[in-house]
C-alpha cells in the first residue's frame, strides 16, 4: 500500500475544485480510501504543503505534431500545408514514429497529463503502436488514426476502403470499453470524401467509438465547408454524415451560431476549448460563456502542436484568459466577468470536468474505488496562505512543481528536482507552523 499526503483537490458541487487536508491510499491500482486529516511525515510521498490532483486530462491534441510547436505567423491551412502535413508524413517511418511516441508519452507524463483523446497519422501502422505504447505504460484514454481520403498530399492520402478496414481493425483491437481505447478520426471535412464520412459515422455507432475530428475552428474553412457542401452549415455536414452524438468530440468550434449551437446541444456532442491554438494561428476566440447557455458541453484541450502549451494547468489559465477577452469586448451593463470562469472552475475542468463529459467515470477524481491517476505536487510559494490558493497556484504555476506522476497506482513520472520546501515546517493555511 501507498500513501499520499497532502491537500487534496476535490470536485465541489458547483463544478469548481475545492481542497482538503488528508491522506490518499492507494492498493494495487486503485484508491482504497481518502481520509481527511491532518498529514503528517509518515506518508510516502507528498507533504503538508503539496497538492494531491486527480491527473489532468487533455481532450484534443495531435501526437505527430509536439516537434512543430511555435511555427508562427501562418493562419490554419498554410500552416497545414507547410508544417503540420509535412511533419505527419514522418510517421510513415515506423521506427521514428515510435521513438516521437515514448518521447511524447514522458512530456505528458512530465507535466501530469494522465488521460489524452489523441489524433495520430493515417498511418495504421504508427497508430497501432502508438496504441501499445499509452497503453503499457497505463494512459487512459483514446488514440485514433487520422482518416484523410482527398485534398492532402499523397503520402498521407489512404484509400477509402483501406482506411475503413484499418480502423475497424484498431477499434477491434482496442474497443471502446477498454482503459485505452481507438478512436473514430475523420481529420476534417475538406480532407474527407462524403463516403468515408459516412463510413466514419457508421464505425463509431457500430463500436460505440469516441469520434473526434475539427469544426469552425476559421472563417475561411468554414466559407470553404459551406461552398463544398451547397451552403450547408459545417455542424449540418457532420450531422448529415451521423457523426453528431454524445461520443463526439469537435475541436475548436469557434464560428458557429445559435442554430448549430442548439443542434450540438440536443445531440450531446461535446466542444474541446483549445484557447493556446486558438490565439497562436489567429483562428478567433472561443465564445466558451455562449456555447455554455446553449446547453453545448465543453471540454478542455491544449490541441498540440498549434497549442504552445502542454501543460494542462496552463490550458487551464488560457480559457480564462480567452473569456476575459470576450467579456471584455461584452455590451453589458452587468459585470462582465460574471461569465469569466475562475480558478476553481479551470481546475475542475482539467480533471473531473473533462473526464465527466467524456463519460470516463473511473478517473478523474479521488475518490475510493478510483483508478490511482494522480500528480503530487509540491509548489516552492506559499500558496496555501494567498487569498485564493488555488488562483495563486494557476497563475504561478511551475511545471518543475510536479513531483510524481501516478498511473494505475504506479509512479510513472519522477521529478528529478530538489523540493525548496521543507515539509515538516510548511506553512498551513491558518498561517500556523508545523512543528
Amino acid at each position: 500500500m501507498t500513501t499520499l499526503g497532502g491537500q487534496i483537490l476535490l470536485p465541489g458541487p458547483t463544478g469548481q475544485a475545492v481542497i482538503r487536508e488528508g491522506i490518499v491510499k492507494i492498493d494495487g491500482e486503485q484508491i482504497i480510501s481518502v481520509d481527511f486529516e491532518d498529514v503528517t511525515c509518515s506518508v510516502d510521498l507528498g507533504c503538508p504543503n503539496a497538492l494531491i490532483s486527480p491527473g489532468f486530462i487533455d481532450t484534443h491534441l495531435h501526437l505527430p505534431q509536439f516537434d512543430s510547436i511555435g511555427a508562427f505567423g501562418m493562419p490554419l491551412m498554410p500552416w497545414l500545408n507547410q508544417v503540420i502535413l509535412p511533419a505527419e508524413q514522418r510517421w510513415n517511418d515506423h521506427r521514428f514514429a515510435a521513438e516521437m511516441t515514448d518521447r511524447v508519452a514522458r512530456q505528458c507524463l512530465g507535466v501530469g497529463t494522465t488521460g489524452v483523446c489523441a489524433y495520430a497519422t493515417t498511418s495504421y501502422d504508427a497508430t497501432i503502436q502508438a496504441l501499445k505504447a499509452f497503453d503499457a505504460i497505463g494512459f487512459r484514454g483514446v488514440i485514433g488514426q487520422a482518416m484523410m481520403d482527398r485534398d492532402t498530399p499523397p503520402d498521407l492520402i489512404r484509400p477509402t476502403d483501406q482506411l475503413v478496414d484499418e480502423v475497424n481493425e484498431t477499434l477491434l483491437k482496442f474497443p471502446s470499453s477498454g482503459r485505452l481505447a481507438a478512436a473514430v478520426t475523420p481529420r476534417f471535412a475538406l480532407s474527407c470524401s462524403d463516403g468515408l464520412m459516412m463510413q466514419a459515422g457508421k464505425l463509431a455507432e457500430a463500436h460505440q467509438a469516441i469520434m473526434q475530428t475539427h469544426l469552425a475552428e476559421t472563417e475561411a474553412e468554414c466559407a470553404e465547408v459551406r461552398n463544398r457542401f451547397g451552403g450547408k452549415s459545417y455542424v449540418d455536414v457532420y450531422a448529415g454524415f451521423g457523426l453528431l452524438g454524445p461520443r463526439s468530440i469537435f475541436g475548436h468550434g469557434i464560428h458557429l451560431g445559435p442554430e448549430c449551437q442548439s443542434k450540438l446541444a440536443r445531440s450531446g456532442s461535446l466542444i474541446a476549448h483549445c484557447p493556446t491554438a486558438n490565439s497562436f494561428l489567429g483562428s478567433g476566440t472561443m465564445n466558451r460563456a455562449s456555447h455554455l447557455s446553449a446547453g453545448v458541453k465543453i471540454t478542455l484541450g491544449s490541441d498540440i502542436g498549434a497549442g504552445y502549451e502542454r501543460s494542462m494547468v496552463r490550458v487551464g489559465r488560457a480559457m480564462i484568459d480567452a473569456a476575459m477577452r470576450i467579456a471584455g469586448n461584452a455590451l453589458s451593463s452587468t459585470d462582465p466577468r460574471s461569465s469569466v470562469p475562475n480558478a476553481a472552475e479551470a481546475w475542475y475542468q482539467i480533471t473531473t470536468g473533462n473526464a465527466d463529459a467524456l463519460g470516463w467515470t473511473d478517473v478523474g477524481r479521488i475518490a475510493s474505488g478510483m483508478s490511482a491517476d494522480l500528480c503530487v505536487i509540491e509548489p516552492d510559494i506559499p500558496w496555501r496562505s494567498a487569498q485564493d490558493p488555488l488562483s495563486a497556484l494557476m497563475f504561478a504555476w511551475d511545471d518543475r512543481w510536479i513531483r510524481q506522476t501516478i498511473l494505475r497506482g504506479q509512479v510513472q513520472y519522477q521529478s528529478t528536482q530538489s523540493s525548496s520546501m521543507n515539509p515538516v515546517a510548511a506553512t498551513r493555511s491558518d498561517g500556523a507552523s508545523r512543528p
